[in-house]
């Protein structure tokens, strides 16, 4: 055992581990969770979706297939049996939360949300109610919004903060609610008038803030139910009777509500957030007294006594769980539950607390203790309080940016993308809660609307935007994490990003080059083209340009039914397609080794399908279609339904506005096919060559313990030029290349696509060679190869020639 181990089992060996559960934390690793092992990761996304264990999966599938289950609405003695099922599961649930069945029901859902979109369809809003949330909570839950200002009521986010009075015995600390302004929308029939009837409001709130790893005190619940006046201090919202919704989707898993001391109206709960399986099931647990009070529109199989057909007659069910639930419940989901359970309790949830935030705290506190050579901070972790705000504590979630030694921020792609080279799986972004996102990243109104106006959305790469995250790297730990899988990461932080010296030189991309490089002269080696994008090219002696770059240049692409662009990065099985283009015979040949016939297609052709719009890059481009022949050939050659499209024109006025300061290339000035960035990519051969002396060295070894080299070709060039120093195309602004004259955008910025290869039929992936260029060619991003674009000179259209040849001299600026 290192040191550092025994230095961790001395502060956290009580806490650690399950030490007196049935098995310790190594033991469920070693027989429960194998496929982590075997496939060499680190999973630290339990905050998005825990692991099933073997020993779980194993108990289903043997229940599943020795007994007999039937669906619940029938008298068969099988269905009689699995409704017996159902209502265990049901009471499991209840004693989960320590909730009374006198006092609570238990309606099963298809997930957390839609626990939380029945809550709010159904309550009994007014335009006199009030719907106050938590400022952080998940838009699951600023979703009921939209039902709350539909009917008229009120929407008034809230800050929740503690406030210090020394002069009390104690220190007492007292709760402040900051209301943020109130929203309302105009509808129709809903002028604000006295209140003439019951006038029922919602407070909601997480136990567990699924982006800080905040826990609320649950003391919430009484203070809003029983001093909603003295404490929330709008006059406009106090009157009626408030109710209070948590969110526990994520809190449950290691602090589950307990509703006998917190008597909650509404508890949402997701249990694949529990214990991995299954998915698409969820749980409102509803106390008798609200859940009588929502109002239920829509009826269905299940929820009615009786109805008739062809008139307005239905009798609705009595029992609150048979009421809410539409059609026949998940009922093998639901016996699928108690597996899941059995573990829970075996190693109860008072351990797996424990367990997990013995591992939290142990890293934040490696986090924080990061600095650069300098002295500044490596690591700012967002959540982290001074005991200020109304919490127990923080939970198993770290959410956190990494600084440069002179304090510009790293990416939190670029954090995302290291990480899943060294194995870690993480998550990055907002984690589809707005508020805390902009309330910890220091995001005002109008930062947060300029930049979804300039089109930055959830999933995009844009991780920093005017010089503030936009998002952050999030971290979170289940009941089966280890200190291993804590080591691994905080080694993976400290050696990507903590820098040792004070000065870091962040421009110098000859890192490591052996001295005696001469310069020499440059030549034009390969010139490829690769019609369909995201196929195979061809190369070519001489090939002439167009406006949009080398002729026919990714001037085709294949769509989905669904309409989404398709690619290498979704279907690999697109790298079997060769294409080549005869210009003399004016056709595209495009084989594959899944179809038995090369297909021919004329460049030129007066028989087109219909001209359509398609959406890519921000930009609306028109494409033409084919037939239905030429559709069932690469459906049959990527082994999934598509459409080939063919360029046309597109509308640069539909270009979205570029966001200041944001790290993209794609040029809106400049003519593009379906490229991503640039008309053209060039790469060096010695830059290459380099990059292979890299991967042949001891540490760098490929798969199959072979030495890994890679061809230009890895990187899907247009123009590989040979010559000179590696890399020293990097400060290359333009170049001519004969009598052509091109301009660089920037470095093209590289993902794993690049560690594809295709070897005997089969679509391999490795880490390499992305995960040697992250070690030495990361500016920000891991950039290799320039894009560059076609220019004029003095504003007039080039002269003469428009063709490149394979061994024209280029000369760099």
């Amino acid at each position: 055992m290192d040191a550092a181990k025994e230095e961790f089992l001395r502060d956290f060996g009580e806490h650690y581990g399950y030490p007196n559960g049935p098995k310790s934390v190594d033991q469920i690793r070693a027989t429960e969770f194998k496929r982590l092992q075997l496939q060499d990761l680190v999973y630290l996304d339990h905050a998005g979706a825990t692991l099933y264990s073997d020993l779980q999966m194993e108990s289903v599938f043997n229940d599943l297939t020795t007994n007999l289950y039937a669906n619940p609405h029938s008298q068969s003695d099988s269905s009689s049996a699995t409704l017996d099922i159902v209502k265990n599961a049901r009471q499991q649930v209840l004693d989960y939360c320590n909730a009374s069945p006198k006092e609570y029901k238990c309606i099963f859902t298809s997930g957390a949300t839609a626990a939380l979109k029945l809550v709010g369809e159904a309550f009994p809003w007014s335009c006199n109610s009030s719907f106050m949330y938590t400022m952080e909570n998940h838009n699951s839950v600023l979703g009921i919004r939209e039902y709350a200002l539909g009917q008229g009521a009120a929407a008034i986010a809230v800050d929740i903060e503690g406030e210090l009075h020394p002069e009390i015995s104690g220190e007492t600390i007292t709760t402040k609610i900051s209301p943020h302004q109130v929203q309302r929308r105009k509808v129709a029939g809903s002028l604000k008038e006295e209140p003439t009837g019951d006038v029922y409001n919602l407070f909601a709130f997480p136990s567990e803030c699924n982006f800080s790893g905040l826990r609320f005190d649950l003391d919430l619940v009484k203070i809003i139910k029983e001093d909603s006046s003295k404490i929330l201090g709008i006059s406009s919202v106090c009157h009626g009777q408030w109710m209070v919704l948590i969110d526990a989707a994520k809190g449950c898993a290691t602090m589950p509500p307990d509703l006998s001391k917190y008597p909650a109206d509404f508890v949402a709960i997701s249990f694949y957030k529990l214990f991995g399986y299954p998915t698409g099931l969820g749980a409102l647990i509803v106390r008798n007294d609200a859940a009588k009070l929502l109002k239920k529109t829509y009826f269905s199989g299940g929820t009615v006594s009786a109805s008739i057909a062809d008139i307005d007659f239905i009798k609705r069910r009595e029992g609150i769980e048979e009421l809410f639930e539409d059609g026949t419940v998940s009922f093998l989901s639901i016996v699928s539950i108690r597996h899941g359970f059995k573990i829970l309790n075996s190693l109860t949830v008072s351990a797996i607390s424990r367990h997990i935030a013995s591992l939290a705290l142990y890293t934040r506190k490696m986090l924080l203790a990061m600095r650069h050579g300098n002295g500044s901070s490596v690591c700012i972790l967002y959540g982290h309080h001074n005991s200020m705000k109304l919490c127990h504590e923080m939970g198993p979630i770290i959410s956190f940016n990494l600084k440069r030694p002179d304090g510009s921020w790293y990416g939190y792609r670029e954090v995302e993308k290291l990480a899943s080279l060294s194995g870690i799986q993480l998550r990055t972004g907002c984690f589809c809660n707005p508020g805390a996102c902009a309330k910890y990243l220091g995001l005002s109104h109008l930062d947060l609307i300029s930049n979804t106006e300039a089109g930055h959305v959830c999933w995009d790469d844009l991780d920093i935007i005017n010089g503030k995250p936009v998002g952050a790297v999030r971290i979170s730990f289940g009941y089966m994490s280890t200190y291993e899988d804590v080591k691994k990461f905080v080694d993976f932080v400290a050696s990507s990003f903590m820098s040792p010296q004070i000065h870091i030189d962040h421009g110098n991309q000859m890192k490591g080059l052996d001295k005696g490089f001469v310069d020499t002269g440059y030549y034009l080696k390969s010139i490829t083209i690769y019609p369909i994008k995201s196929c195979g090219g061809f190369s070519a002696s001489s090939w002439p340009l167009s406006n949009n770059g080398l002729t026919h240049d990714r001037e085709w692409i294949l769509k989905s039914l669904t309409g989404e662009i398709l690619t290498q990065k979704k279907v690999p099985e697109m790298g079997f397609i060769s294409t080549f283009i005869d210009l003399s015979q004016g056709m595209l040949f495009v084989e594959s080794p899944r179809c038995e016939e090369r297909l021919q297609i004329r460049l030129e052709s007066d028989v087109y399908g219909v001209i359509e719009e398609i959406e890519l890059y921000g930009q609306r481009y028109e494409v033409y279609s084919y037939d239905n022949e030429t559709n069932s050939w690469f459906s049959e050659a990527i082994g999934k339904t598509c459409s080939l499209l063919r360029y046309s024109s597109f509308d640069q006025d539909f270009m979205l506005n570029k966001i200041k300061g944001a790290a993209t290339c794609r040029d809106p000035k400049n003519k593009l096919n379906f490229a991503n960035e640039a008309q053209f990519l060039l790469v060096s051969e010695e830059s290459v060559s380099d990059l292979n002396r890299r991967l042949s060295s001891d540490v760098q070894k490929g798969i199959y313990g072979k030495v890994m080299q890679v061809s230009a070709s890895r990187f899907r060039p247009n123009l590989v030029v040979s010559g000179g120093r590696p890399y020293a195309e990097d400060g290359w602004r333009y170049i001519r290349i004969g009598n052509k004259y091109f301009s660089s955008l920037g470095g093209c910025n590289r993902c794993q696509i690049i560690n594809l290869t295709i070897n005997a039929g089969q679509v391999q992936k490795s880490n390499e060679p992305l995960a040697t260029l992250a070690s030495y060619r990361r500016q920000g991003k891991i950039l290799f190869g320039i894009l560059l674009k076609h220019v004029s000179i003095d504003g007039e259209q080039q002269k003469g020639d428009f063709w490149l040849h394979v061994g024209q001299d280029v000369h760099p600026d």
